[in-house]
């Protein structure tokens, strides 16, 4: 990894204009004293992004996206932190020389395990004993050129081969918790016995883990045998295939989403090579920050049956409330996209993809199964049921069209559907203040104060001087950094201190703080959030020394707590 000096980065930023850095990637228009532009990082159709030349930070309203220069590098160019820098001391003419860091990378063993089980698996497949497994992948329609692209290769049909070989350079326990072998006693075997393998990769292209798939009908065993979760391997946090397709979903600005590995495989073989397929859960949040930082409008082809469907409307739904513009295609006759293909050619489903319908026409289909539209419940039912969803899009064109469509399909007053749709909207809003409610109002002023500490020094010693306790420690610990960096560098700003926290777990409470919070900075402001921030610990303490004397049985302890509760009463 790259070393930089923190002074260095913070010589780049100072000479980088956020405003010319990010006009150069996305439009820009002078309003007041901030510049405005359309927010790259979700589907924004009126520009909701402010970027500050004074304080040298953007934000944007809408999605909550915010940061300093490198952080807007970083996420719409989708490297890491160091890169970023590179990129911005690029642009402004700044001769930077990155030092390399020898140190190794975590979970190295791990990966050459991993590696070595994977030539091993690829060796075997062109043996004699072989054989079987190619004629089996040939009558699949998987050519050498595909086995090759994707790693395939056949575990053996011995109980203990590949355990032989690890366990005299390697631990037992690493390896069976990379599910290479099992141990029983002093009994290892291997996991893998006789199966076709087909590896997956990090998002990196590191191999992670592996599958296994029975090729002969004679077989008693489970159709698939999958390796366990492990240090290396977390199913939520990647994608199969996605290191291959990266480069086509960045040059299409569209990725396709599938279910099994053979349909990632199948789709890339007819040149859908954007295509990456889920590892057998629904999308998780770590899975919709990835697609996020693509950037692409995400195409849904999940598999041909009622749990598919409902996948769909599940993982359409998270990515419209992150959003990221989502199309779907439903395959007919065919369970999945493997099948689809094999049995209609690439053609079809080529138009098919071209044809997607909108997450929106999905719904509209989805909502009218199984109901009896001429029954009036039904009918309510399935009205309000795409009003909710209609009231979840930006785009106005879309809400009109899709408003009007019902109101003539079902003979509606379109001013009630649109009053409807305020309700709906209402109900939204009343929802997300319940959301921002339950944020504790301690957290709440704590993020204020912060935010002040953040922009002048002078209150980082007001802070000080009050000699506060701070109880929850990702706040305690942030303004640690804070007080840190200030004494460091006897300075402060927002953007400056982006940068410094970077690389560290409060990064993201750092953005939150800078995205959430925009006042003028007030000494009696401050002095008012320090009072509440003391009275809220008070009462917080109230509070547990009222349970502490409900458990008790000890009659003096109780009287010691009560008077501890009546003065701090009095002095809240």
């Amino acid at each position: 990894m790259a070393l930089l000096s923190n002074n260095e980065i913070e010589n780049i930023r100072q000479n980088a204009n956020i405003v010319d850095i990010i006009s150069s990637y996305v439009p820009l228009t002078l309003k007041g004293k901030n510049y405005f532009g359309v927010c790259p990082f979700h589907e924004d159709h009126s520009p909701s992004m402010s970027v500050s030349p004074e304080r040298q930070i953007y934000k944007c309203f809408s999605c909550g996206a915010a940061g300093n220069v490198f952080s807007f590098v970083k996420e719409y160019e989708n490297v890491s932190f160091v890169e970023s820098v590179k990129i911005v001391a690029d642009k402004i003419g700044y001769n930077l020389n990155i030092k390399i860091d020898n140190k190794e990378k975590p979970h190295k063993q791990e990966y050459e395990i991993m590696s070595y089980s994977l030539k091993y698996f690829q060796n075997y497949l062109n043996t004699k004993e072989g054989s079987k497994a190619r004629d089996y992948l040939k009558d699949r329609n998987i050519n050498e050129e595909l086995i090759e692209k994707f790693d395939i290769g056949l575990s053996p049909n011995n109980k203990d081969d590949l355990a032989k070989i690890l366990t005299k350079k390697y631990d037992r326990k690493l390896l069976n918790d990379l599910s290479l072998i099992n141990v029983d006693g002093a009994n290892i075997y291997d996991s893998f016995i006789d199966r076709i393998i087909f590896p997956i990769h990090d998002l990196d292209g590191n191999v992670v883990a592996f599958t296994g798939r029975v090729y002969s009908s004679n077989s008693s065993n489970a159709k698939y045998f999958n390796s366990r979760e492990s240090d290396i391997f977390k199913k939520g946090q990647l994608f199969y295939n996605y290191h291959r397709a990266l480069p086509e979903i960045k040059k299409l600005k569209e990725v396709i989403i599938v279910e099994g590995n053979m349909d990632a495989i199948r789709m890339d073989s007819i040149g859908l090579s954007n295509t990456i397929a889920l590892m057998g859960t629904s999308l998780t949040k770590n899975q919709i920050d990835i697609l996020k930082k693509l950037r692409s409008k995400v195409i849904l082809m999940l598999d041909n049956d009622e749990a598919g469907e409902t996948a769909t409307l599940a993982n359409g739904q998270a990515l419209e409330k992150a959003n990221i513009p989502c199309y779907v295609v439903r395959l007919s006759d065919y369970k999945d996209p493997d099948e689809y293909i094999i049995n209609n050619g690439k053609d079809k489903i080529k138009n098919l993809i071209k044809e997607a319908k909108s997450f929106l026409e999905f719904q509209l289909y989805y909502y009218k199964q199984n109901k009896d539209l001429t029954k009036t419940s039904d009918l309510i039912n399935y009205i309000k049921q795409i009003i909710n969803s209609v009231s979840n899009i930006d785009d106005k064109l879309t809400k009109e069209i899709t408003i009007n469509k019902l109101s003539k399909e079902y003979d509606i007053p379109i001013d009630l559907l649109k009053e409807q749709l305020k309700d709906s909207k209402k109900e939204d809003k009343e929802e997300q203040v319940i959301e921002k409610k339950k944020a504790t109002k301690y957290e709440r002023v704590l993020k204020h104060i912060i935010y002040y500490l953040l922009n002048d020094p002078v209150y980082i010693n007001k802070f000080d001087n009050s000699n506060i306790f701070i109880s929850i420690k990702d706040y305690r610990n942030l303004i640690q950094e804070i007080t840190y960096y200030y004494q460091k560098n006897k300075e402060i700003s927002i953007a400056a201190f982006i940068s410094y926290i970077s690389s560290s777990k409060l990064y993201d409470l750092t953005i939150d703080i800078v995205n959430e919070i925009e006042e003028d900075l007030s000494d009696d402001n401050f002095e008012k959030y320090i009072t509440n921030l003391t009275k809220i610990s008070k009462e917080d303490k109230i509070k547990q020394l009222k349970k502490e004397m409900q458990e008790t049985l000890d009659v003096n302890k109780k009287m010691e707590l009560a008077n501890t509760i009546i003065e701090l009463k009095k002095e809240v």
